[in-house]
């Protein structure tokens, strides 16, 4: 399998975001998602998970009572 192009990518923050940047971005290609360093796009590093396994994880956010 070859890696996604992310470069024309729609990415996100969380609307709860600060504004100070200390954040991430994420996106969505296929059955992929990316995640990036808010901070730091230019270095073209992005974390990929499948869909189940970061609902997965950001369930276990929620459930354990995380805000961010």
């Amino acid at each position: 399998m070859s890696a996604p192009d992310w470069s024309n990518t729609a990415w996100r923050k969380s609307a709860r975001s600060n504004g100070i940047g200390n954040c991430v971005e994420v996106a969505t290609s296929g059955d992929l998602i990316g995640v990036r360093d808010s901070k730091n796009i230019s270095a073209g590093v992005v974390l990929v998970f499948a869909k189940d396994d970061w609902r997965a994880f950001t369930g276990a956010i929620k459930a354990a009572g995380g805000r961010h």
